[in-house]
């Protein structure tokens, strides 16, 4: 064997970012299980937890996440976590050192990455082996409540027994096992049966049932025979001791185990032995069970069915090592004194398939005195093997905290080639004696049709891991090679397809189509082809012509397209019937109808669908409000006006305000269209005279109309409202032939920071007045109608004065420093 001397220290915490530690919690939640297991296992309830943190001196809430029974996910562990679960006393060095290396090799991407499995074994190993069986809800262990139970099962007070009699006696009775350990048969007597197996009571039961009934008798052949079986079990009193979970007297049935009381308590914690718990029943030893001829071999012999007042003690663990690595069950094993490497192969199941048994490695803790420097507490151990199993292995002596770790074999695969790229089956193949080029292109499944006879590429793998690259020309597309070579191990063949060096050709279509944009061109490819790929025409589509532009042939003087027009015809529409006029598309000339060539398209072909001249679907507006007849209207032309869509209403009503009309209209800027497009109902209010509009056809306010405009003529109103900075915004009564200022003044003037120079109106007709002078003399103020607005608005800053003084501090300051530079000068 080899002895490494190595330093065994703890890698610096790695302190991790919130997506790290998130990422963490979610992937690896076994770093959390394993802190968690170890304050759930060392025996110690929430309360006890908390108060020896408090004692430690660290918060008596930092572990309550890890808590039994915690609903709070925790972070991740930092060094106070652990520095806290050691302090404690709940784990040693050596498994701190390894839940802390699971933790900063996963954060930390600097080290080499471990797979999912070495890093799900090495998790695993820090697991005590059977501990588990004890801390989840089963009823394995429950003993039996009430009969029958086996021959071997001694009576006692409080037992309960059913003796039937049947053949020339029918009779059952009842039978109680009294305080002191007798039963009463009626016509027999009074039997003691304490401490009596069932087999021991029924030999007395054939001494004594004869005198009072003849006919019982053993055999087969016997006129009267009898059965007794216990129908309701006694309840026993034990103790258990020692290092469980739960330690404490327990009631239990008589027919309980060992097993049943240490399930009963929990099961040892983790410093409890599961190698040797002792049963005392009285001042004697009784058996001594080793739970792992149960847990490895299924021999239950040794768990004897206790006795009242007999007790289970449970001593603190012995030596203890980590089988970690290519083991059946990584976990951690508790071995008996004298155990060697040999017996802790065989308790972790053996060997996997996987296993590299060339040699094992130990992780051995020195003693104390055998430290000969600072860091010369670890060593590591070479163990060589000579075989697959752990009889092949010295039986090296094995001690507490020896950590042993079986090396998975090499990932490599030996005697293989890969072959990818154009063949029907791609991947690794073995190498099998003499393999060729053509040999391993045959092995592939052949080539496919389309393949590149020019060259295939083969990757050598050469004695100092570096490649160089070789070459050959395929005859034909059967596989056979021009000058053929033999294949060596990892060699890599790629074989190209004629597709890869080909160029994503395309057309594109545009214009009065469905779905216009790019697709790919393919050989043969038609016009039509390509309008059935866009979700073929839109209504309104001319079909007349379509215009094609095309790549040039010749590029001297700077072309780069050139456009042709081909012809189309109604065949092109989805509702075409062969052989049947259409007649469906209005303002068609007869040209369309006329039966035309398919045209075949180029690669890169850009086709326009035109659309028909002046062609559009109805446009509308709406008329609301005070018209009598109010509605949706189509436009009949595009030079229909307002004043001949009122009159098809039917006019205004007698109630009509037609100086408050209110007419919106779409914007038709880029930035309103941005608008429009996430508010539909996005509209912009437009002045106009209406009575103007009516009543003089020429007037500028009968203005044409077009898609989407909308008018809405109110009743008449009395009021003008006033809003802005004003003392007292309200509405005021329309005073006719009063300007701004009066209606200002019944709304309580202007507030403190009123601008009444810039106030102004809001005509209801929509359109602005404000304010203005005369030649500079007189100022005229616009009278507000009814149904108007009157706008004062808030004071614009005054920054004037603060901007002098800056200045003038500015200019103090530059003096100031002309004066400085001039002393300078003169000195």
């Amino acid at each position: 064997m080899v002895l490494i001397a190595t330093a065994g220290t703890l890698p610096a915490q790695v302190r991790p970012t919130p997506a790290q530690a998130q990422a963490l919690l979610s992937e690896r939640p076994e770093l959390v299980n394993q802190l968690r297991q170890r304050i759930v296992t060392s025996g110690m309830n929430a309360e006890q937890v908390r108060s020896r943190l408090r004692a430690e001196g660290y918060p008596e809430n930092l572990l309550d996440a890890y808590l039994p029974g915690a609903t709070t996910t925790p972070a991740v562990a930092g060094d106070d976590v652990f520095a806290a679960v050691k302090s404690l006393g709940i784990v040693d060095d050596g498994e701190l050192s390894v839940i802390r290396n699971l933790q900063v090799g996963f954060l930390n991407p600097s080290p080499p990455v471990r797979d999912d499995a070495q890093a799900e074994d090495d998790s695993a190993s820090l697991v005590v082996f059977g501990l588990n069986l004890f801390r989840s809800s089963t009823n394995e262990f429950a003993p039996t409540l009430d009969g029958p139970v086996d021959p071997d099962y001694r009576l006692g007070p409080g037992d309960q027994l059913v003796l039937i009699l049947t053949g020339q006696v029918e009779l059952a009775h009842t039978l109680e096992v009294t305080r002191e350990g007798f039963i009463v048969i009626p016509q027999v007597g009074q039997l003691n049966v304490a401490n009596l197996t069932l087999t021991q009571l029924e030999d007395l039961l054939y001494q004594r049932l004869p005198a009072s009934y003849s006919g019982v008798r053993r055999g087969a052949s016997a006129p009267t025979h009898f059965s007794v079986t216990v129908s309701r079990l006694r309840a026993i009193q034990v103790y258990v001791t020692g290092d469980v979970l739960r330690p404490g007297s327990y009631r239990l049935s008589s027919a309980g185990t060992v097993l049943t009381a240490l399930y009963a308590a929990g099961g040892p914690t983790e410093n409890g032995t599961m190698r040797e718990v002792v049963v005392r029943r009285g001042s004697r030893i009784v058996t001594s069970l080793d739970v792992y001829d149960y847990l490895l071999r299924g021999d239950n012999s040794k768990d004897l069915r206790l006795e009242n007042g007999d007790l289970i003690f449970v001593a603190t663990h012995g030596p203890r090592v980590r089988m970690s690595g290519q083991v059946l069950r990584p976990a951690t094993y508790e071995l008996r004194p004298g155990e060697s490497l040999r017996d802790a192969l065989d308790v972790a199941g053996g060997f996997r398939a996987t296993a590299a048994t060339r040699r094992i490695q130990v992780q051995r803790i020195v003693p104390g005195d055998e430290r000969t420097a600072d860091g010369s507490d670890r060593i590591l151990i070479d163990v060589p093997g000579t075989g697959t199993s752990s009889a092949d292995f010295p039986a090296l002596p094995m001690e507490a905290g020896d950590v042993v770790k079986v090396f998975p074999v090499a990932a490599r695969v030996r005697d293989a080639i890969s072959v990818s790229g154009n063949v029907w089956v791609p991947g690794t193949h073995a190498l099998s004696t003499g393999m060729t080029l053509s040999d391993a292109l045959r092995a592939a499944g052949g080539l496919k049709s389309d393949t590149y006879l020019g060259q295939v590429l083969v990757s050598r793998l050469k004695a100092d891991s570096t490649r160089e690259q070789l070459r050959a020309t395929l005859r034909d597309s059967t596989g056979a090679v021009v000058d053929d070579f033999r294949l060596v191990e990892d060699d890599e063949i790629r074989v190209f397809s004629l597709t890869e060096f080909r160029p994503e050709r395309h057309v594109a279509i545009g214009g009065s189509v469905r779905s216009g944009g790019r697709y790919p061109w393919r050989e043969g490819m038609t016009l039509r082809d390509l309008i059935l790929m866009a979700g073929g025409l839109r209504e309104g589509a001319y079909l007349n012509e379509a215009e094609i532009a095309r790549l040039p042939v010749d590029r001297s003087n700077g072309a780069t397209a050139v456009t042709v027009r081909v012809a189309l015809d109604s065949s092109y529409l989805a509702e075409y019937v062969p052989g049947v006029p259409y007649s469906g598309a209005p303002g068609v000339t007869g040209a369309a109808f006329r039966s035309t060539p398919e045209v075949a398209l180029m690669p890169y072909d850009n086709v326009l669908i035109l659309e028909q001249p002046d062609w559009q679907l109805a446009r509308t507006v709406v008329l609301s409000g005070e018209v009598k007849f109010p509605g949706r209207y189509a436009l009949k032309s595009k030079t229909e006006r307002l004043r001949d869509v009122i009159e098809r209403a039917g006019g205004l009503t007698g109630e009509a305000d037609a100086q408050a009309a209110f007419f919106a209209r779409r914007p038709s800027s880029v930035a309103f269209a941005a608008t429009a497009a996430t508010e539909p109902a996005a509209r912009i209010r437009v002045g106009v005279d209406l009575s103007k509009a009516l009543s003089r056809p020429s007037s500028d306010d009968n203005f044409l109309l077009i898609d989407g405009d909308s008018l809405n003529v109110p009743f008449r109103r009395a009021t003008v409202e006033v809003r802005g900075a004003v003392n007292a915004p309200t509405a005021v009564v329309v005073d006719k032939g009063k300007s701004l200022s009066h209606y200002i003044r019944a709304a309580g003037g202007r507030s403190i920071n009123g601008d009444r120079k810039r106030a102004y109106v809001v005509q209801p007709n929509g359109k602005i007045e404000s304010r203005h002078r005369i030649l500079w003399l007189f100022v005229n103020e616009p009278e507000p109608r009814a149904g108007a607005t009157v706008v004062v608005p808030v004071k614009a800053e005054d920054t004037s004065g603060r901007d002098r003084a800056t200045t003038a501090a500015l200019i103090a300051q530059t003096l100031a420093s002309l004066a400085a530079v001039a002393a300078l000068l003169r000195r």
